[in-house]
């Protein structure tokens, strides 16, 4: 196995997780910052206004889009153990 073949696998996984973590985050970032310009401008200051709303924005996105991010490491999982006997001989 060649030095590019792993660089290859190594950069499309970490595209992968990169894929994953930004679908699940940034929507939960966009909630919070609109939560936190609303407490700004009624200066009320409670946590958990806060994150309520991070966490079921979270969870939906996952449930929308669980899926979809289900297929994408199935995938790629598959078309590694296919791809190994080529990749170690």
């Amino acid at each position: 196995m060649s030095p590019e073949v792993i660089s290859d696998i190594m950069r499309e996984a970490l595209y992968i997780a990169m894929l994953i973590v930004s679908v699940i985050i940034v929507p939960s970032l966009c909630v919070g910052l609109v939560v936190s310009v609303f407490q700004a401008a009624t200066q009320i200051n409670e946590q958990t206004l806060s994150f309520l709303p991070r966490l079921l924005i979270t969870l939906m996105t996952l449930v929308v889009l669980g899926p979809w991010l289900g297929s994408l490491v199935h995938d790629f999982t598959n078309k590694l153990l296919m791809d190994m006997p080529t990749l170690i001989g």
